[in-house]
């Protein structure tokens, strides 16, 4: 059996089953180690992970670009102590590109090598685990640390329906088979984030295995909270500011609505021009920070751009 496989996938069933039946955390302390992380979730996303972490499933994050979904892998993460595991997903993405792949430059040179000195080089001593090159998914299956690792797969809507076929047979049993070597199997499942910008639909069976959760834009207060922690320059009138701006945006007809992401960017740029209340001008100058298409600036200037930066939370969007 192959290193880090030290358990059947009968085996680990059976340990997340009984960690599941008996969790070790609460809804507080879930809230708590995001906060500590930075990241400030909604009572809704608390609960998905609370129950992704204590059922020890898959948790499907879908919305919008830029609403911190990335972030969530990225702050649990930071708070348990797990390795991030980061697969980024593209169309085309391969199995290699994903699971595994072999050093055949190493190989090229060990055959020289031992050709060189007149050794035997057996087809076994080449595929071997020396020259086996684990990419993310056997990464996260076969790490044997303390902590499980935090495997995010983002973007899954970027790849297409092959390498989601496979992925479900991963999120299965968590085991992972190199014909060369033997079956990788984990001593403990990852801690998986799967994140959708809904360019395309999930299929039925992949959501089966996930538990889900929509994130939404946050509302004014939530993210004027975030606004102010990572944009730390920036004073909380004007945090306030750029989120009841960029909460009119939303509402507008525009082609790319600004996320979060584009909150914090905003603020950072008005920060860094020494602005301390945002107006007309300053609006205009740092457009670009929030609104990424030239037809988006456009129409936000022709709608008035002093109407957009008036301090009123009427029309924040939630």
């Amino acid at each position: 059996m192959a290193s880090g496989a030290k358990v059947t996938a009968a085996e680990s069933k059976a340990e997340a089953n009984s960690s599941a039946a008996q969790p070790a955390l609460t809804l507080d302390e879930v809230r708590a180690g995001l906060e500590s992380a930075d990241y400030l979730p909604d009572e809704g996303l608390v609960a998905a992970v609370y129950l992704a972490m204590t059922l020890n499933r898959p948790l499907l994050l879908e919305g919008e670009a830029g609403v911190g979904k990335t972030e969530v892998a990225k702050a649990l993460a930071a708070w348990t102590g797990g390795a991030l595991i980061r697969l980024q997903c593209y169309e085309g993405i391969s199995i290699s590109q994903a699971v595994y792949e072999w050093d055949y430059a190493r190989q090229i040179l060990s055959l020289r090598v031992a050709e060189a000195g007149s050794l035997a080089l057996q087809t076994s001593d080449l595929y071997s685990e020396q020259f086996l090159v684990r990419r993310p998914l056997l990464q996260a299956v076969a790490d044997d640390s303390p902590v499980a690792p935090v495997l995010l797969i983002d973007e899954i809507d970027r790849a297409d329906d092959e390498f989601e076929a496979f992925l479900l047979e991963v999120l299965s049993d968590w085991t992972i088979t190199v014909p060369e070597i033997g079956a990788f199997t984990a001593t403990q499942p990852p801690l998986t984030v799967i994140t959708s910008n809904r360019t395309r639909d999930i299929h039925d069976a992949l959501r089966r295995r996930c538990l889900y959760h929509w994130v939404e834009h946050p509302d004014l207060s939530r993210e004027t909270a975030i606004v102010s922690l990572r944009s730390p320059a920036s004073s909380e009138a004007l945090a306030r500011q750029v989120a009841a701006a960029s909460g009119r945006l939303r509402n507008g007809n525009f082609y790319k609505p600004p996320s979060v992401a584009e909150s914090i960017a905003w603020a950072d740029a008005l920060s860094v021009l020494g602005v301390e209340d945002l107006d007309e001008t300053s609006a205009s100058q740092t457009l670009g920070a929030v609104l990424k298409y030239r037809e988006d600036q456009e129409r936000a200037r022709a709608n008035g751009l002093a109407e957009l930066v008036a301090d009123s939370t009427a029309d924040h969007g939630h």
